[in-house]
């Protein structure tokens, strides 16, 4: 039920002062003290010349100043408006005493301009100014960022939207633009020096005796047996609501920020997770959600009630308000610490019912790449095959399969998982009891592509296609919740041919020592990049050996998601690989030059995370 803010509400907020004002998100919904709402909309920048200034700054958020990096004085970046079929010419100053750089997420450009140090440019000097220029080849909604040091976490961020060159097909009467994020009083080496000390230092919703007590959560006997294998099913977040303030627009929770609307409007919401590190679940109690686009690109329309959004994904929703009354809009982290919040209104100064945080999620078996143990269905365990060095396939070259990046496809039908080794799910269900887990867990017979280093904790034995679930703790909400495998392409796919090889790659990590990687060997422990010829077309296999879900994002690409909808399979530049679960992709690597790739949660990519891609031309030409 909706309401005006009046006199009694302030009080009751003004009473929550003090002290306790920073616990306020952890009182019950009726019990936040909220502002009357702000409408201050996101400072827009267009043209063919855009000028940014990249500088310290101060930003309030619920009443309280603290510390940040913006662009032209604000938090989020301005909202940068293209066209589609324009040039445009970026001209960046840095005003920091450290270098900087600007990477345009999800744009299709020189590989020079990607804005990525030490990969494609040599980034922004201090007190210096870098031109970025580039043709814009795509519409929808993206965003851009720093991909200097940890500067993203203190604000350098901000969104774009291009428009189509010519009729939008995505027919709305409004649009508001929602940048969801994550900040911290603390500064970001800090958060990273706390998180390689112990690494579930900022998880403050460990299990206890109590929960025990009240028959909440494990049985004694799980507890111990994750004990022995020093997991902790709770461990669903790095970084939490114990130091962050989950923003919309650059506003807490309290400060209320508010999107107006006519009744019976078709209002266009074009949401971007531009946090560092935390993986949001969206809803707005009362409304549909249609999704029409996924990363910037078309897809056909898909009704859900909720949808989660990893970090750095993009999803454009429509919602049909009917009534002349307020509504939430509830970004609420995926471990359930905190949310960000925003209210979608016909006026000023109203606002609607917050829902409660839900009860945390746990990790279980699948987390930990053990499959579903009740079916065992190895025919679902899926991607591809397990990527050992082989020679074949029509473009694979000799260099490729010396590092082992070639798996020739199968002949008869290259679409198929016929070739999967299911040699792993057996190993992990030999022994059947959770005690005989952690030989399974890290044999390395069941990814030979795995190094071993102290960076793979555990490697998933029995690893399954999970991109039709909904993703942590929304199994059971009640409710539609967008997968992956609602998602179709508008349009056919420019490229369908089949895959002439694949790639199978494992995403490692150990959390007591905060050492994350691909395969087993980070960033600076890598010697070569991993290679691709101009114009192939190759399946990558992601497999989490983690438990904990990793955004992986291509720069300079889009890929196709294996999900079976074949020529209209959605594009993307950003995939959430869930715990224990695995997602293949079709990618055909036509843009040449260097190219990061990596996870998006910024202390993973700062902790090694990160891989180059090479794609040369065929003829062996420099790029």
């Amino acid at each position: 039920m909706s309401l005006s803010l009046d006199r009694r509400s302030l009080l009751r907020g003004a009473a929550l002062g003090g002290g306790s004002l920073a616990l306020a998100s952890w009182y019950p919904a009726w019990a936040q003290p909220v502002s009357a709402g702000i409408l201050r909309p996101l400072p827009t920048v267009s043209g063919e010349d855009i000028r940014l200034k990249i500088a310290h700054q101060m930003m309030t958020i619920d009443g309280r100043e603290s510390h940040a990096i913006g662009i032209n004085g604000t938090v989020p970046a301005p909202l940068i408006r293209l066209r589609e079929g324009q040039n445009v010419r970026l001209h960046v100053e840095n005003a920091l005493d450290e270098d900087s750089s600007i990477h345009w997420h999800g744009l299709i450009l020189p590989f020079h301009m990607d804005g990525v140090p030490g990969i494609s440019f040599p980034g922004i000097k201090p007190r210096t100014t870098f031109t970025y220029e580039f043709p814009i080849l795509q519409a929808g909604t993206y965003w851009y960022h720093s991909h200097s040091g940890l500067q993203e976490q203190l604000g350098h961020y901000g969104p774009i939207v291009i428009d189509p060159n010519g009729e939008d097909p995505i027919r709305s009467d409004r649009e508001h633009v929602v940048v969801l994020s994550d900040h911290s009083e603390m500064h970001p080496h800090i958060i990273f020096k706390k998180l390689k000390q112990q690494g579930g230092y900022f998880n403050f919703q460990k299990q206890t005796l109590f929960d025990q007590l009240r028959g909440e959560g494990q049985t004694a006997k799980e507890r111990l047996d994750w004990g022995k294998m020093r997991m902790d099913p709770t461990d669903v977040s790095d970084v939490t609501g114990s130091t962050y303030s989950y923003l919309v627009n650059g506003h807490g929770p309290r400060d209320n920020w508010t999107a107006l609307f006519t009744p019976g409007e078709r209002v266009r919401l074009r949401v971007i997770n531009a946090s560092a590190m935390t993986t949001f679940n969206v809803r707005i109690p009362g409304l549909k959600l249609t999704v029409v686009q996924a990363d910037g690109l078309n897809v056909r329309p898909v009704a859900v009630d909720e949808f989660q959004i990893a970090v750095a994904e993009t999803y454009d929703v429509i919602v049909e308000p009917t009534d002349d009354r307020a509504y939430t809009l509830v970004g609420e982290s995926v471990d359930r610490s905190g949310m960000a919040r925003a209210t979608l209104a016909p006026r000023e100064g109203m606002a609607a019912e917050v829902p409660r945080l839900r009860k945390r999620p746990l990790a279980d078996m699948k987390d930990m790449g053990m499959g579903d143990m009740s079916g065992m269905d190895h025919g679902a365990m899926g991607g591809a095959t397990t990527g050992a060095a082989a020679t074949g396939g029509a473009n694979c070259a000799p260099e490729h399969a010396a590092m082992g990046h070639c798996t020739p496809m199968p002949s008869s039908d290259a679409g198929s998982m016929a070739g999967m080794d299911h040699s792993g799910a057996a190993q992990g269900a030999a022994g059947g009891a959770m005690a005989g887990m952690d030989h399974s867990m890290r044999d390395f017979s069941v990814a030979p592509e795995v190094k071993k280093t102290p960076t793979v904790q555990t490697i998933s034995p029995m690893p399954m296609d999970r991109t039709g679930e909904p993703g942590q703790g929304l199994e059971d909400v009640g409710h539609k919740v967008l997968v992956y495998r609602d998602l179709m392409a508008v349009d056919r796919n420019p490229d369908v041919r089949a895959p002439d090889r694949e790639m199978r790659i494992h995403l490692t990590g150990n959390m007591e020592r905060y050492m994350w990687a691909f395969d087993g060997e980070k960033l600076n422990e890598v010697k070569k990049p991993i290679p691709f010829l101009q114009d192939e077309r190759v399946r990558v296999t992601l497999v989490n050996d983690t438990m904990m879900g990793h955004p992986i994002h291509l720069h300079g690409h889009f890929f196709e998601l294996v999900t079976g909808h074949g020529e209209f399979a959605p594009r993307k530049h950003t995939v959430q690989v869930q715990p224990g679960g695995t997602v293949t992709f079709d990618v055909t690597t036509d843009a040449v030059g260097d190219w990061a790739f990596h996870c998006h949660m910024l202390y993973h990519m700062h902790a090694g995370m990160m891989q180059v891609v090479t794609v040369r031309p065929r003829g062996g030409e420099a790029a």
